[in-house]
């Protein structure tokens, strides 16, 4: 952990190479070049063994946090998120790390606000207690990238993902800023990026850069647990808002969902706009966070889950849930052996991963309910000759947050695998508890993101598999890669056949971006499965048809229930296409599941980008989407 003052943050340097070139399936067309950058080597994971206990008020969070006080000038602590926004900015498939968190107070002032710019693979959190602990004055933003012509034209959003911003206040102030850039707080980003546990005041959120040259297109995104003012949509083709309040939302452009969010729009006239909005959410549980108390002892909060939940969880006072001291962490390096890690969660600790690239050779394992992973800084775990890099045994209560888990150039089984395959779960509809799983206190993962390929060669046959019952799966995004680092990325190279595998019963999922695998990209074998929100692509990749088919049916679904479920429902979903390397293919639909009236679909679109046709929306219901329609959706409003 850095604390300030200090000379400019020492961090992580990276080889810059030459940006690679993504396909324009988010563009709608071809030839936009979307950039990869910095590369560079991994983290081993070996040597310490040894566990010093945590420092209360002086935890040793690794060189990759920094603390800020409020007691320190703005302009110090501009240079310092500066810098780290400077190496960043473009290191996509870097391996760089980092968190920036503030202590409780009040940071920038009118005429001289703190402006931070977010690049990738960074955290900007509160330490408070409440979002209202922490004020900055000033802007937290994320920007178009512009690809050409020396950073000045073709300027999107779709490729800026893996951030994260919560637990503070953000009053708007654009001082210094010209008339565009001041107009808003702009939070131009795609997938692997959550908004949490924000109050959001003096003035708009806009979700779009509208400030830059075209196309400005963006592939979003999530918010949960935060209070704003008017939000702008604009460009984002799909997003979830999720517990929230918000003070108007502006458009919708395919897929716009609302969970339990004070002041959403209706939906009466879907698909004009395309919104689907739920007034209480099924299952919620927010994030835990880090936070210092009032006599400076860091602790980890641990949110209690919610049913049939509306509104943010602290707009009456703390939030519902308990305090674990930081001493009752094993606080993770890079350096820190599995063995070592093991050996801390035998002895009944919580693990809080600090900042950094992690090679995995053999299962992190999780037995213990009720324990808790804490990633800061994006902490990402990489499997190493065909590891399993994370497991959780059948117990309930445990909470998995803020990893990115990649697969390793060995073939992994399944990345993070939840419970026991193939043991009993229940079938019985029982949603009550037992020694294995409650549906009061579910096992959750928030913001889990997985990669196969990308930064390195990757290969997984499953990315996450859920064989547990009363599962939470809150902000997932996993994406076999599209684009990459050269040599990182094809049909025979990163290889993945399923994005989630879901076998338990009573698994509901709140935000899942499941992209390019190369079968089902979600496969659900449990019963009474809840989804609010669902966006895929389909690979772009397949080299023709007759690699792409199954048992007489062209391509594979992006969303499947399996045959036998009788229960299952599903809020806002979307499944694009863009067959790039060969354009004639067809994918017979977008969503297939059992013609059973428990298994029900609402608001469920699909859509041509330019590349491919699906010929049906969901089974055989829907009008085909092809290159005579490129951008414009089909839709079914509700199924059966």
């Amino acid at each position: 952990m850095r604390s300030l003052p200090q000379p400019t943050p020492r961090a992580e340097r990276h080889d810059t190479r030459r940006p690679s070139r993504r396909g324009r399936g988010r563009a709608l067309a071809l030839g936009v070049a979307l950039a990869t950058a910095l590369t560079g080597g991994i983290a081993t994971a070996a040597g310490a063994t040894s566990s010093p206990a945590t420092n209360a008020t002086q935890p040793d969070l690794g060189p990759n946090v920094v603390v800020f006080d409020p007691s320190m000038p703005v302009s110090q602590i501009q240079a310092t998120v500066d810098a780290i926004n400077a190496e960043q900015i473009d290191a996509e498939m870097g391996t760089g790390r980092h968190a920036l968190l503030f202590k409780p107070g009040i940071y920038g002032t009118d005429t001289e606000p703190l402006q931070i710019k977010v690049g990738y693979y960074t955290e900007v959190a509160g330490l408070g207690a409440s979002p209202t602990d922490v004020v900055i004055n000033g802007k937290i933003e994320v920007y178009n990238r512009c690809l050409d012509h020396g950073g000045t034209t073709n300027c999107l959003a779709l490729v800026n993902f893996w951030r994260t911003l919560s637990n503070l206040t953000l009053n708007i102030n654009g001082a210094g800023q010209d008339g565009c850039r001041a107009s808003a707080d702009f939070w131009a980003v795609s997938q692997a990026v959550s908004m949490r546990r924000l109050n959001i005041t003096g003035g708009n959120l806009s979700l779009m850069d509208y400030c830059t040259d075209g196309p400005q297109f963006a592939s979003g995104g999530y918010i949960a647990d935060t209070k704003s003012g008017f939000i702008i949509n604009g460009s984002q083709q799909q997003w979830l808002t999720r517990n929230s309040d918000i003070g108007g939302w502006s458009n919708g452009v395919w897929n716009a969902v609302f969970s339990g969010v004070v002041g959403a729009p209706t939906d009466a006239a879907f698909p004009n706009p395309p919104y689907t909005t739920l007034d209480a959410t099924p299952v919620s549980r927010e994030k835990p966070f880090l936070f210092i108390d009032g006599r400076g002892r860091y602790n980890v909060y641990v949110p209690t889950a919610q049913q049939n939940s509306r509104g943010v969880t602290w707009a009456k006072g703390m939030t519902p849930g308990h305090a674990v001291p930081i001493t009752d962490f094993f606080v993770v390096k890079p350096s820190d052996s599995v063995q070592a890690i093991n050996n801390q969660l035998a002895r009944g600790r919580n693990l809080l991963l600090t900042p950094g690239v992690y090679d995995v050779a053999k299962s992190i394992a999780v037995k213990r309910a009720n324990t808790v992973v804490l990633g800061l800084g994006h902490a990402t775990l990489t499997a190493v000759a065909g590891a399993v890099p994370l497991t959780v045994a059948d117990v309930p209560g445990v909470i998995l947050a803020g990893l990115t888990i990649d697969a390793g150039d060995v073939s992994s089984p399944v990345l993070l695998r939840i419970g026991t395959k193939n043991d009993h779960h229940g079938r019985d509809g029982n949603s009550g508890s037992d020694k294995k799983s409650d549906a009061l206190n579910p096992t959750t993962l928030s913001d889990v993101y997985f990669r196969v390929g990308g930064p390195h060669v990757g290969r997984a046959d499953v990315s996450l598999e859920v064989n547990s019952d009363n599962v939470l799966i809150d902000h997932l995004w996993a994406w076999r890669a599209d684009h990459g680092v050269p040599g990182s990325v094809g049909w025979d190279v990163n290889t993945g056949r399923n994005g989630v595998v879901v076998n338990g019963d009573n698994v509901t999922a709140t935000g899942l971006f499941v992209e390019h695998y190369q079968q089902y990209n979600v496969l659900w074998n449990g019963e009474n499965g809840r989804t609010v929100f669902f966006q895929n692509e389909l690979p772009y990749d397949p080299p023709n048809q007759a690699a792409w088919q199954h048992d007489g049916v062209l391509g594979w679904a992006a969303y499947k229930v399996a045959d036998d479920v009788t229960t299952h429902e599903l809020w806002g979903g979307g499944a694009y296409i863009f067959t790039n390397v060969d354009p004639t293919i067809h994918a017979a639909r977008g969503f297939e599941v059992p013609v059973t009236p428990g298994v029900r679909l609402h608001h469920v679109m699909t859509v041509n980008l330019s590349a491919g046709t699906i010929d049906h929306v969901v089974n055989d219901t829907g009008a085909p989407v092809d290159n005579t329609n490129t951008g414009h959706p089909s839709f079914v409003t509700s199924f059966p």
